[in-house]
Formats: C-alpha cells, structure tokens, sequence
C-alpha cells in the first residue's frame, strides 16, 4: 500500500500536465479521469494504512525518481524503481513535450505506468494473506479492473493518432 500510494502519485503529477501541454479533448478527459480515481485510490489506501497503525508516505511534489520501499541501500545514482514508474528522463521529456508529441509521450508512458501497477496487484495477491482482507481484496480487485480498462482505452487513442 505505500509503495502503490507512491506509485500513483506520478501518475496524478503526470494528469496534471495535460491542460497546460495539449489541447486534445479526449485525453483531457482521460487525464481528468484518471487523476480522480487515482487520487481517490490514495485516499483509500492512506485511510487503510492509518487504521492498521502504519506508517503513510509522505510525497515528495517531484514524483519522478521514486524509489521502492526499502530501496535504500541501493547507489543513489540508479535507485530500483517502482514496475512501471517513468523514469527521471521520461517525466522531464514529458514535460518538455507538447501537442501530439506530448499525447503520444502521456499516453505510453501512462500505459507503461499502468501495466507496473497490474504488476503490484498481482505481487500483493501473491503475498500471504491478502484475499483474507475483504476490502483490501476488493480495492485491489478494482484497481486492476479499472486499469486494465484504461490501458485498453489508451492503447485505442494511440492506434488512431
């Protein structure tokens, strides 16, 4: 749950490049979606982390170099990242970009972030006990239906550029 709250965080910061870098309709539409629900899905998880009496990260307003938990011992030059997370170059590049380089840059980048967070679900439903927890089991199950619906959609949006 920490690391997934990271985990979208970039992708909340990477929604809130859309209105200032296209003027695509659609994807704003998708970036406003996706920043709502990802954002309501951190809650969720602060809330969960908070009544177990664990600790909730504190984000950092630059998301991009984000680490895994526990990571710490690896060389600060080439930190492991989180399945899916972009890059520190990904993100500037995302930033840097505009019109339909930055749809194009937003929307792999969004489905390459997406498909780390399929990667995190289905590591938790590994972990031992975790369909013992129903609302854990059921925020998880959600999560990767909603993303799975989403890189469905994004991977349409690509096709027809």
């Amino acid at each position: 749950m920490q690391g997934m709250i990271m985990h979208h965080a970039q992708a909340v910061e990477m929604t809130a490049l859309i209105e200032t870098h296209t003027e695509n309709k659609n994807l704003k539409l998708l970036g406003s979606r996706i920043s709502k629900s990802q954002s309501d899905e951190m809650d969720f998880m602060k809330r969960w982390l908070r009544v177990r009496g664990e600790s909730v990260p504190q984000l950092m307003t630059d998301m991009s170099g984000m680490a895994m938990p526990g990571m710490n011992s690896m060389p600060a030059e080439k930190p492991m990242l989180m399945p899916g997370m972009l890059t520190p170059e990904q993100m500037q590049a995302l930033r840097n970009a505009k019109g339909a380089e930055f749809d194009r840059l937003f929307l792999t980048g969004m489905i390459q972030h997406h498909k780390g967070a399929l990667v995190m679900v289905k590591d938790m439903f590994g972990a031992a006990g975790s369909g013992q927890d129903a609302e854990l089991f059921n925020f998880a199950s959600d999560v990767d239906n909603g993303q799975r619906a989403e890189i469905r959609v994004m991977e349409g949006m690509l096709t027809k550029k």
